[in-house]
């Protein structure tokens, strides 16, 4: 039987939901107006600044442009080879490092763990660190943008956690069986925590897809720069970086569309990420909260 709510409640509900609704409008509504942007003409979109409900002057000139735009193109491959070559490194260390710091009575493990943790907190600096790949002769390659940041320790820490909630008697009846460390891990703790491992995958995936910062100084090459340092390069810069005012196949000129092709960048780039978030949304919560950082 259904309880009958009192009038507070409803008025609670009610007042609930409205706000809810008011926060889904704010938060969705940004993307919304760059998506009726993109499709927009860029001189009715010039001239009519502001708010944007459906595009002006529909037209999907600003993407025909921006997929014909070969540092797009060579942006696209790039971040996705990163993400190939990059993603199982990461996953790999984390498991490594975070089974090793929930493993007990190893031998200087509180040292070599505290030396692992200070890593977190303090770094050789931006200038150390450029040195060092120009030594390794990891300088304007890929790999200056994979390796450096293979392992992340606050997700080896979560993973570290959620290892720790597992019961020790999995464990110990496989090195029991004839076991060893590697089947234990990959065998029976990798498969316990898959929740966690999808979280900790997709902070990765987002932390390689959106990181420009590195690229903008280890990379020297244009045709090796991944997809955001692009993006951030039609954001800021004029015309020229569009290809000034060529034509492109279709007989359009770039300097048509600099302002929508902004947009047209920002969707393209944005939807691949987002496209991962329905696939692994039912893993968040179970994920975060097995791998939560006890107190």
């Amino acid at each position: 039987m259904k309880q009958k709510q009192s009038k507070g409640d409803r008025i609670f509900t009610i007042l609930n939901t409205l706000f809810m609704l008011v926060l889904v409008i704010i938060t969705a509504y940004p993307m919304y107006h760059v998506l009726c942007a993109s499709f927009s003409n860029n001189t009715e979109l010039v001239a009519n600044p502001g708010l944007a409900f459906w595009p002006k002057g529909f037209t999907t000139g600003a993407y025909r442009l921006a997929f014909q735009h070969p540092l797009i193109l060579s942006g696209f491959k790039n971040s996705i080879l990163i993400l190939i070559f990059a993603l199982p490194l990461n996953m790999l260390l984390t498991l490594f490092a975070a089974y090793f710091m929930a493993s007990k009575n190893l031998m200087f493990k509180k040292v070599i763990v505290f030396v692992m943790m200070f890593t977190m907190f303090f770094g050789g600096g931006l200038i150390p660190m450029y040195l060092n790949q120009r030594s390794l002769g990891l300088y304007n390659n890929l790999a200056a943008l994979i390796i450096p940041g293979a392992l992340s320790m606050f997700n080896a820490i979560i993973c570290k956690t959620a290892i720790e909630n597992l019961p020790d008697s999995l464990s110990e009846s496989a090195y029991i069986d004839g076991a060893n460390d590697i089947v234990v891990l990959f065998r029976i703790i990798a498969p316990l925590i898959m929740p966690t491992i999808a979280v900790v995958l997709l902070y990765y995936a987002v932390g390689h897809w959106n990181n420009w910062f590195h690229a903008s100084i280890f990379i020297e090459d244009n045709k090796l720069l991944p997809i955001q340092n692009i993006l951030r390069s039609l954001l800021i810069m004029n015309q020229d970086a569009l290809g000034g005012g060529e034509l492109s196949g279709n007989g359009d000129r770039f300097d048509s569309y600099t302002e929508t092709i902004k947009y047209a960048a920002i969707i393209i780039t944005t939807v691949p990420i987002l496209c991962i978030y329905p696939f692994l949304q039912r893993f968040f919560v179970k994920g975060i909260t097995i791998g939560a950082v006890k107190g």
